[in-house]
């Protein structure tokens, strides 16, 4: 436990953390079989992902564990939030990017629905913006696609239990904007860290050729930032972007 971080008085490890509620004693008793139990009890789950593929990968490593049960697959959000209501599973795990619907709107829609369900986010969005926006939602957990195995396993039952669990990369953002040191909020916490960099150094006069060579990034990719940039500052020009992040305190880098 020494080698996670304290932010707001969870404690993110490295790999996938669970943060215990205090409303999670009894659950977490069951779930692990403690104190009066004759066994551990199944955990149930659906699972939702608008790719087949991903939901069939995670249907097999979870038949490949003891205690926990899939119940339902859904390809579409309309489909997620009937197979849940119906099932009323102890955790949905969602991916955010579902086609017919955005994922913060199917959290919320759940957790009106079947407030005894934990919604654990399984998704390649790593940005900011889907993440706070899944947390405002009600999310109780958030992996990224690459987490390991034991890592996946552990989301499920953390959040079944009551618990707040989020994969490294995510627990190291929330470090970086929260956490001891940091002194007051990241500013622009929509944007990814890399867009954070490329937009302090766009402040600080640089071209995109320098971006480029300072991040050592591709020009390519540093026009993608931008634009990413742009769009999420809801600015229409370089300019205006620069104004936005000076205001902002950005900028003092040295060319």
């Amino acid at each position: 436990m020494s080698s996670g971080a304290q932010v707001n008085g969870a404690l993110l490890l490295r790999r996938a953390d669970v943060v215990w509620g205090q409303a999670a004693t009894e659950r977490r008793s069951r779930l692990d079989g403690g104190a009066g139990s004759v066994a551990p009890a199944t955990l149930t789950v659906v699972l939702a992902d608008s790719h087949p593929v991903v939901r069939g990968g995670i249907r097999a490593l979870l038949s490949s564990v003891d205690g926990i049960e899939v119940l339902a697959e859904a390809g579409t959000g309309r489909d997620a939030v009937r197979e849940t209501v119906q099932h009323r599973p102890d955790v949905l795990i969602l991916d955010l990017r579902m086609a017919d619907q955005g994922g913060a709107a199917i959290i919320r829609e759940v957790r009106r629905a079947v407030p005894g369900t934990a919604v654990l986010v399984f998704t390649q969005a790593d940005d900011d913006e889907s993440v706070f926006s899944a947390m405002r939602a009600g999310a109780r957990g958030y992996l990224l696609k690459r987490a390991e195995r034991e890592d996946i396993v552990r989301a499920i039952k953390g959040v079944a239990a009551g618990g707040a669990v989020f994969g490294s990369p995510i627990a190291e953002r929330l470090v970086e904007l929260f956490g001891p040191g940091s002194g007051t909020r990241a500013p622009f916490p929509e944007l990814t860290s890399r867009e954070r960099e490329v937009l302090d150094l766009l402040a600080a006069g640089l071209p995109n050729s320098a971006i480029a060579r300072r991040l050592q990034l591709a020009s390519k990719t540093v026009s993608n930032h931008l634009s990413a940039i742009f769009a999420k500052l809801q600015v229409s020009s370089r300019a205006a972007a620069i104004v936005r992040a000076r205001q902002a305190g950005l900028g003092r880098a040295t060319a």
